[in-house]
């Protein structure tokens, strides 16, 4: 633990210039092994062939590794077209009512969709994700029922 202090040309007698000595890490390693590799040492050693990296005096490998990432591609969700079917008995200001307050379409866009409804049987509404498409599909069938009109709101794929 303590080491006694020895003065030059006095031997070191006990009781004597004992100080305690000055702590100190542990030893530097010169040279030879410490134990095994690290998992991540290994697998870089590992992508060059197992060589020892340049500079060390051996070899006179490039020292490059390539590394190569997967790019996850996301895939475009599918997309539904919301459709409005035509009745005999809803009135034709309550499907404009609904394309301006379920679909956000103007006045124009939403006689343009009524008047395909009326003489088509169908009119698209808008195309959206399957999650958007559905909510609104129910909110307009939830409104019409609750103001005792049969229209018919569905959806199919794109």
């Amino acid at each position: 633990m303590f080491r006694q202090k020895t003065q030059p040309g006095r031997k070191n007698e006990p009781g004597r210039n004992a100080e305690p000595a000055q702590k100190t890490g542990p030893a530097p390693i010169v040279g030879g092994s410490v134990g095994p590799l690290p998992a991540s040492a290994a697998r870089v050693l590992a992508a060059k062939g197992g060589k020892k990296p340049p500079g060390d005096g051996q070899g006179s490998g490039s020292g490059t590794a390539v590394i190569t990432r997967t790019k996850t591609q996301t895939q475009r969700p599918s997309m539904y077209r919301v459709l409005l079917l035509n009745d005999d008995y809803t009135p034709m200001d309550f499907v404009i009512a609904v394309l301006c307050t379920y679909f956000h379409k103007n006045i124009d866009d939403a006689n343009r969709i009524m008047w395909q409804v009326h003489n088509n049987g169908v009119g698209e509404c808008g195309v959206y994700t399957y999650e958007v498409a559905d909510t609104k599909v129910t909110q307009v069938m939830d409104h019409a029922r609750k103001h005792q009109h049969p229209l018919q709101c569905v959806m199919e794929k794109k």
